[in-house]
């Protein structure tokens, strides 16, 4: 967020035939809602619907869009009963720790991590157990990191793509540890909230190999519907009901409107998947491009829409390595101290879901600041 901020206000300062702000912090798709879920919600709004509360688990016309595309995408059967809308998978993480965790259970995660899983697993009292990978593992967790864990957490976090790094687990990996931790009584949360943003790695949902395993989605990210809040979870038997619970108190129900338009962008196939041919563009500009500009050790970018790159051989200050390339390139990246407070001060997060004009320029910005 002070990124966002510093970004802006040199925006704002930028005289007219200036060279404009990179932006490559923001983690947010360029794109807004894809037409048709736009115009489901307009025709709505025109026909006088009241758009009041909805149960707390969503529509069920949207809930079973949901189901479907488990079937459809994924070759797996997810009950509608077994799926929440939630506000966002903002709202969706806190019911799943909730309901998951009692106060001091130890939650694991890979570090580098999406800032918000340590942020609120420590505002409700859990403690989260940081895993310290690298890129001999791809920025992902093994079973052998699992197993030699003593004592074991209570949960575990995985995520694939994963924000910061971009990294997958193959679909053999993420089914080992989701058999490893139904069977020893790890309560595993998979967040997928990216599906749909896969570039080199098969997807694969966690919903497919333990019925006792947490998913985390989003219409935020592929369906290109950041500010309309709108999620979901696939839950467990077990954990329906508190879940729930839990959503008629903390929420009552996600924006009646947002579930109307999501239902709708199950539609716009065509639309998005060109949201995604043109961040694989850009992705591949910057594969190509970053190297040369000195940005040559870079995570392994399979999915999402971000590059994890190692700036230890240029610093280990990126909050001040960042400001200085705003400054003095016009590029706004992501420190990368928010996704791992032991190592994060040697890495930074590039974003791609800007215009692919932005992306191909990045690369030619950064040789002329550094002098490669």
């Amino acid at each position: 967020m002070d990124v966002i901020a510093a970004a802006n206000a040199r925006a704002a300062a930028i005289a007219p035939g200036e060279p404009g702000i990179l932006r490559m912090e923001v983690g947010q798709p360029g794109t807004g809602a894809p037409r048709g879920a736009a115009e489901a919600a307009i025709r709505a709004l025109r026909d006088g619907h009241p758009m009041g509360y909805t149960e707390a688990f969503g529509l069920r016309s949207l809930r079973e869009r949901i189901a479907g595309r488990y079937a459809q995408h994924y070759g797996t059967t997810v009950p509608a009963e077994r799926i929440a809308v939630t506000v966002g998978a903002s709202g969706a993480f806190p019911l799943a720790f909730l309901a998951a965790f009692d106060t001091g259970d130890r939650v694991a995660m890979a570090a580098p991590y999406y800032p918000p899983y340590v942020n609120i697993l420590t505002a409700l009292g859990m403690v989260p157990q940081i895993l310290p990978c690298d890129a001999s593992t791809r920025f992902q967790p093994t079973v052998a990191m699992l197993e030699a864990l003593d004592p074991r957490p209570t949960g575990l976090i995985v995520a694939s793509p994963c924000n910061p790094a971009g990294t997958m687990l193959a679909p053999d990996e993420l089914a080992a540890i989701a058999r490893w931790c139904h069977a020893n009584g790890v309560r595993l949360i998979s967040d997928e909230i990216y599906h749909g943003l896969s570039y080199d790695v098969p997807e694969a949902t966690a919903a497919a190999h333990s019925p006792s395993a947490i998913v985390v989605n989003s219409f935020s990210k592929y369906f290109s519907m950041t500010g309309w809040r709108i999620g979901w979870l696939v839950l467990p038997e077990d954990l329906v009901r508190p879940v729930e619970r839990l959503a008629q108190n903390m929420f009552i129900s996600a924006p009646h409107v947002a579930q109307v338009a999501a239902e709708a962008a199950f539609d716009c196939v065509d639309e998005l998947e060109a949201n995604r041919a043109t961040y694989r563009r850009s992705r591949d500009l910057l594969l190509a491009g970053l190297p040369a500009a000195g940005f040559d050790r870079i995570a392994q970018a399979d999915g999402a829409f971000y590059i994890w790159a190692d700036i230890g051989h240029l610093t280990n200050d990126s909050p001040a390595f960042c400001a200085r390339m705003l400054a003095e390139a016009g590029i706004a990246a992501t420190p990368g101290v928010d996704f791992d407070s032991g190592r994060g001060a040697r890495f930074l997060r590039f974003s791609y879901c800007g215009p692919e004009a932005d992306m191909a320029e990045a690369p030619a910005r950064l040789r002329r600041w550094l002098g490669t």
